[in-house]
């Protein structure tokens, strides 16, 4: 220390010797950040930014380039560049709108989902239902042979079934061959093709759509059976309830959201299937069997391709499922099935 004095004869005071200051950082130190984040509880929503940039990349950013085609005429040659591309407004919308094929392929379309969805709904809660009396090792197995359809890729699934439903050597033929008359069996079964008209074919597409999608329903419906509380199907049983009224009663208001889920995804699903319809009726062969993922395609890539017509049709089906989503969703709340 420095011992100074002033000029006005007042003792002198001691002053630090000069020497290197620390700096005042301007930046808060990590402790003040993580204060700050708890503070204002923000943790939730930074631990979503990835997912959240993830669906950005791939989900929304696709989505609005499909609206961007939607007003464009966009095909080879705008995406190879020997055309410039130019807008049309809603020209695609009205092409699409105006076409008989689109409003054939729109009923083909609601006429399979209104069957598939119901039938993989009910014989999935069947099974699930099934699944929550056997025991674990029984459970555990049935669950697994039963997963295995889910797991069948939509390719491998479509295949088997046509080989099923083979005219020459099929076993569907076969045996409808060999059942009596009185149930509807006979000779006329054999060499019969099942992909000559519309309803044969989507009588094989609904029965392979409800095979590969039953599982997962039902393997849902186990889960949330294992969340209801055994008193509570103790104490209907001790009322005199029934299987029938337990089900009505006490499971299906419980497990109410589920099913609006599992409904809902059923819809988007089974709504615009493709694959498997590509496959059982053999390509863009035959137009009168189309739906819509099948008429997309058709527009969108054969010769000669038009993106932007796919692109509107998309955007005309995603409106479709919300307006159906969106009903479906409201009327549940209004009854008191979700929150």
């Amino acid at each position: 220390m420095v011992k100074t004095s002033p000029a006005d004869g007042r003792p002198g005071t001691l002053t630090p010797p000069a020497g290197p200051r620390r700096p005042v950082s301007a930046r808060p130190s990590k402790q003040s950040v993580a204060i700050w984040i708890r503070r204002h509880k923000l943790a939730p929503y930074l631990l979503l930014i990835p997912s959240l940039v993830l669906i950005g990349g791939l989900v929304i950013w696709p989505t609005i380039q499909i609206g961007v085609y939607s007003f464009q005429n966009v095909g080879l040659p705008q995406v190879v560049g020997a055309e410039p591309t130019q807008w049309v407004g809603f020209s695609n919308y009205s092409q699409i709108l105006h076409d008989s094929e689109f409003w054939l392929s729109l009923r083909l379309s609601v006429y399979s989902a209104a069957v598939m969805i119901p039938v993989t709904l009910v014989l999935g809660t069947l099974v699930g239902l099934l699944l929550s009396k056997l025991g674990p090792k029984m459970r555990t197995f049935v669950s697994s042979v039963v997963t295995l359809a889910w797991a069948t890729p939509p390719v491998t699934g479509a295949i088997l079934f046509i080989w099923l439903a083979d005219p020459g050597d099929g076993v569907i033929d076969w045996f409808l061959s060999k059942l009596p008359h009185w149930l509807g069996g006979g000779a006329h079964w054999s060499s019969f093709s099942w992909t000559n008209s519309a309803f044969p074919a989507y009588t094989l597409i609904i029965a392979l759509v409800v095979w590969t999608s039953f599982p997962f329903i039902a393997i849902s419906v186990l889960a949330g059976l294992r969340t209801i509380p055994a008193e509570l199907h103790e104490s209907a049983r001790v009322d005199g309830a029934g299987p029938w009224r337990i089900f009505w009663r006490v499971t299906y208001p419980v497990l109410k959201p589920l099913f609006l889920v599992l409904l809902l995804l059923s819809i988007i699903w089974d709504f615009g299937v493709f694959t498997q319809v590509y496959l059982v009726i053999g390509g863009i062969g035959n137009r009168d069997e189309f739906n819509l993922g099948v008429y997309g395609y058709s527009r969108a890539f054969t010769q000669p391709p038009a993106y932007s017509i796919g692109s509107a049709l998309a955007f005309i089906l995603t409106i479709i499922l919300l307006i159906i989503t969106v009903g479906y969703v409201r009327a549940s709340v209004r009854q008191g099935a979700i929150q």
